[in-house]
């Protein structure tokens, strides 16, 4: 007897065995209790999440006939009456399936639907299956719309797609359409579990979880990975001959990368790669993995902890890289990753483009983040002189800015204009260009929505989006546990956003419930920042205008301010308590 792979020896039969699909399989399911059933369902996704699954189990489902040969429309179609096995044998009358990819034109769709004027013949439906249907022509669409819009009581129409954007909406408006996901890795890996136990496979948790990772979503793709790797392995899956097999990179040398990288050791960065190559491991790879070691690391550093389905070794390994590199520079390592995959293919030497990739970091990074050195200091501001006055030997004794701006911490820049004419009068201070605040009132809740705020954002726990939300928003109502928030921008009042929101509300009020709605803001973090940056303003200009030296020079050689040169220095954006001690 021929061996059957896999994928086909465990392909569902009912939808109870179908894996990663819930939503679907819930939809389904209630349809056919119900007997609530459409004439044409269009089902989306990659390849290998189970589209022609899902197709034939509903096939069996509106055809099964029971154990007894008197069954009816079921949602657990029995799988041992005729219908039931010639649809799993694929030789049932009644249902037909059509490789759009390879069928495409109109005179096939036509000869399909020829058919659709006869009744069943074996079966109480009959089922009309076309397999990538985007593959289709657009003749062969329009010859299909009137029978798939109204056909006849007896059959169903099937569609599916790995592109639906290729669909004609004309088609899609006359579906019903279920998009299968992507599976995630722990969700292939449980099934490659399930079916290795089921087939007395000797196997390693990692090299199941490298077979799942390089699934990429598709099952199918797992399980054919599977078959592969058994044997390659002469029967059994270990984590090395897997890693083999796939070209992956052993986690050794990303953990030295990374880790040298966040000691800032350029020579062993190359010393590395180096060693990659005589390997003969690919860069490709190297990349990649390096990404997901990452995102663990920002995982890590953000929650404490890893992916549940990682290893205590490897938690450990990844939380101690995670406290060796700041936030940031994972970051920008992880979009230098990212990104560096597309140079690889520009350059003869992939070795040598992912040692220039690398290295990347270490040219961005700060110096003090290098080699420890502080950064130079910055230049004190200049007190620039387009021309000097005509006569040198009258002037009074020049005044030093310099101790001035010291104190102030405040950049000005003072041009000088001829001494033709003494003046006597200073200038008015150029106006200054602050952030319009409309009408601010203070409220007692918002004395506590700001401070919640500032406790959220110096927990960092908080991203850009939901950070804006918790800034831009009005506390209205604070009941016993329910807080309620008001915002004026719709976008912001995301029912995504105000739950991330509510999350990071409960690791400082556990019970709390926000709710968010749109509408007026009188009071809100945003406008108190304003205001508090308005005020700094015109104090900052205020100091510099009636300094002495400052009237001085303005007297005397008829200097002036450079509009909006006048700057208070930056302070913590939630921290206005000590504005005065900055100006």
């Amino acid at each position: 007897m021929s061996y059957l792979v896999l994928a086909r020896k465990y392909r569902p039969k009912t939808f109870t065995e179908m894996v990663g699909q819930e939503h679907v399989v819930q939809a389904l399911t209630n349809a056919l209790t119900s007997q609530r059933l459409h004439h044409a369902y269009l089902f989306t996704g990659t390849r290998g999440v189970g589209k022609t699954t899902v197709s034939r189990i509903l096939a069996k489902s509106l055809n099964c006939l029971g154990t007894d040969g008197q069954g009816g429309i079921t949602a657990s179609p029995c799988g041992v009456c005729e219908a039931c096995t010639a649809i799993d044998a694929g030789r049932f009358v009644d249902y037909t399936e059509l490789d759009a990819a390879s069928n495409r034109g109109v005179d096939e769709v036509q000869q399909l639907l020829e058919q659709a004027v006869y009744k069943p013949v074996q079966g109480r439906f009959k089922v009309f299956m076309i397999d990538e249907v985007h593959m289709l022509t657009n003749t062969a669409f329009n010859a299909m719309l009137k029978t798939l819009e109204e056909p006849p009581e007896y059959l169903k129409f099937v569609l599916a797609t790995t592109d639906p954007q290729k669909v004609p909406v004309t088609v899609l408006s006359r579906c019903l359409q279920f998009n299968l996901r992507p599976m995630a890795p722990e969700t292939v890996r449980a099934h490659l579990e399930t079916i290795l136990s089921a087939e007395n496979i000797e196997r390693e948790p990692a090299a199941l979880r490298l077979l799942a990772k390089n699934a990429h979503g598709s099952m199918r793709d797992g399980l054919s990975l599977t078959d592969q790797a058994i044997a390659f392995g002469d029967g059994a899956l270990r984590e090395a001959q897997v890693r083999q097999m796939l070209g992956a990179v052993d986690d050794r040398y990303i953990l030295d990368l990374i880790s040298c990288l966040a000691r800032g050791e350029g020579a062993a960065v190359i010393a590395t790669v180096r060693s990659l190559q005589d390997a003969g491991l690919n860069a490709a790879s190297t990349l990649e993995q390096m990404t997901d070691v990452l995102h663990r690391m920002m995982v890590s550093q953000m929650s404490g902890k890893t992916r549940a389905a990682d290893l205590e070794d490897e938690d450990t390994t990844i939380a101690s890289l995670a406290a060796q590199m700041p936030a940031d520079e994972i970051q920008l390592l992880y979009s230098i990753c990212l990104h560096g995959k597309a140079d690889l293919g520009l350059a003869s030497d992939e070795y040598a483009t992912l040692t220039m990739i690398l290295l990347r970091l270490l040219a961005f990074k700060p110096k003090k983040a290098i080699d420890g050195s502080a950064a130079e200091p910055s230049k004190k501001p200049e007190v620039r002189e387009e021309r000097p006055p005509p006569q040198v030997a009258a002037r009074p004794e020049p005044v030093r800015l310099a101790p001035v701006l010291e104190t102030l911490s405040i950049p000005v820049r003072v041009q000088a204009a001829p001494m033709e004419d003494s003046k006597t009068e200073i200038p008015a201070p150029p106006k200054a260009q602050t952030p319009f605040v409309s009408a601010l009132e203070i409220t007692p809740l918002g004395d506590v929505w700001f401070e919640t705020t500032k406790a959220l954002i110096a927990s960092e726990s908080i991203g850009a989006l939901v950070r804006e939300l918790a800034l831009q928003s009005q506390l209205i109502t604070k009941e016993v546990d329910v807080w309620i928030l008001q915002v004026d921008n719709a976008l912001l009042a995301n029912p995504a956003h105000a739950e991330k929101l509510q999350a990071a509300l409960q690791t400082i009020q556990p019970n709390a419930k926000l709710q968010v709605q749109s509408g007026s803001v009188v009071d809100t973090p945003a406008k108190r920042l304003a205001k508090a940056a308005n005020e700094l303003q015109a104090a900052a200009e205020a100091l510099i205008m009636n300094d002495e030296t400052v009237q001085q020079l303005m007297r005397e050689f008829d200097a002036k301010i450079v509009p909006n040169s006048i700057k208070p220095i930056k302070i913590n954006p939630l921290d206005t308590t000590k504005k005065e001690e900055h100006v």
